[in-house]
């Protein structure tokens, strides 16, 4: 069967290229046509666009890029029409995915959403346009369940978190030849991931570097995103004691003994692989003011809002700065305090269930067009 899948950011791409992979032993005749990154294209099908030239962060970047966004919509329609698949599944990026679901509902396309928009942090009101021109949801967090068919009746698939099944099928590597490969010595790792997108990279990355000069005693090391070249991070490298390495994050936080995070999805993967980390977000002043006044949580972290409590710290625009940077990080170094946090994290890996969250949902999309084609020729 034909698959168009639409993915717009990294976390996206790794998750798309899972859930493909999946289909594919189940569909071997699977032909892939999609909207995403390197993993993806790794799989095999035709990339159309990649996520690096998708990814507006903010309100205002929204805004100031319209014009692009409503050019590639135009296009995405266009490409699907010509392509004529037998399903859409969109991945998360809900702002661009939901503009082609409503049209492909409208075109009989069957619409399956894979990792559901965050509504219950912002934009409830999508809920009625998600059962209006949403097939099938699979959500993978735990109290999206709850919010979707408890409060709203809109009945939906609990699959479980792909970050499980992605750090359980990486490949591991020794500390010893990690730090071999990739010119490190024998200090503690502490790692900086200031994100995948320019606009966050630029704003996150200085402020993270500017705690390196009182930690001589480990070295730091930045988790390039595949999608960026080594020359933009570059110019933000001032100390001797910075590292960088592209692509290998989970071997990297596999090997860290704390992490600076920007808020994302690398929160999650941060915890789910044992790292004590701080939380860090800085935006547009305009797009974070606007965020303050429309998003209702407590928490911006993955970490925090499953477990629903303030298991790491978040600092968050105005509280991010060297001073607390330096503070978040001494306490992450202490032994009584990382010991509780181990604890706070097997919590959470609790919360999450079990592995198979790509298999379980590949298997209902496929069967679900197998059912189809039968009352389609019935």
């Amino acid at each position: 069967m034909k698959y168009y899948l639409i993915a717009g950011e990294a976390s996206g791409d790794l998750h798309g290229a899972n859930l493909m992979r999946a289909l594919q032993q189940i569909d071997p005749k699977a032909e892939f046509r999609f909207w995403g990154g390197d993993r993806m294209e790794a799989v095999g099908g035709k990339l159309v666009k990649h996520y690096r030239d998708l990814a507006f962060m903010g309100f205002w970047e929204v805004v100031t890029n319209l014009r692009t966004i409503l050019r590639n919509i135009d296009f995405c329609k266009r490409d699907i029409t010509q392509f004529q698949p037998d399903v859409l599944i969109f991945i998360d990026y809900p702002g661009f995915n939901m503009r082609i679901a409503k049209w492909a509902k409208q075109r009989g396309i069957p619409t399956h959403y894979y990792i559901s928009p965050q509504i219950w942090a912002w934009k409830e009101n999508r809920i009625k346009a998600i059962k209006r021109d949403v097939d099938a949801m699979y959500v993978i967090l735990p109290f999206e369940k709850d919010f979707y068919e408890g409060k709203h009746g809109y009945p939906v698939h609990f699959v479980g978190h792909p970050l499980l099944d992605a750090i359980a099928a990486r490949k591991e590597v020794s500390e010893e030849v990690f730090k071999k490969e990739n010119g490190l010595d024998q200090r503690p790792i502490i790692a900086l991931l200031p994100g995948s997108r320019k606009q966050e990279i630029a704003k996150m990355l200085s402020v993270m570097l500017s705690v390196v000069g009182s930690y001589h005693e480990y070295q730091f090391v930045i988790a390039g995103a595949p999608s960026q070249e080594y020359d933009f991070y570059k110019q933000f490298i001032k100390e001797e004691n910075v590292h960088f390495v592209s692509g290998k994050t989970y071997d990297l936080l596999a090997h860290s003994y704390a992490a600076l995070v920007t808020s994302g999805t690398a929160t999650l993967e941060t915890a789910l692989l044992n790292v004590p980390e701080v939380v860090c977000y800085r935006g547009n002043w305009i797009s974070y003011q606007i965020a303050k006044r429309v998003i209702s949580l407590k928490y911006i972290s993955l970490v925090n809002l499953i477990t629903d409590a303030p298991v790491v710290t978040e600092l968050i625009q105005g509280d991010l700065c060297t001073r607390n940077l330096k503070t978040e990080l001494n306490k992450l170094l202490d032994s009584d305090y990382r010991e509780k946090l181990f604890k706070d994290y097997q919590a959470l890996r609790e919360k999450l269930g079990n592995e198979g969250a790509s298999e379980r949902t590949a298997q209902a999309i496929y069967d679900s067009l197998q059912d189809k084609r039968h009352y389609d020729r019935s």
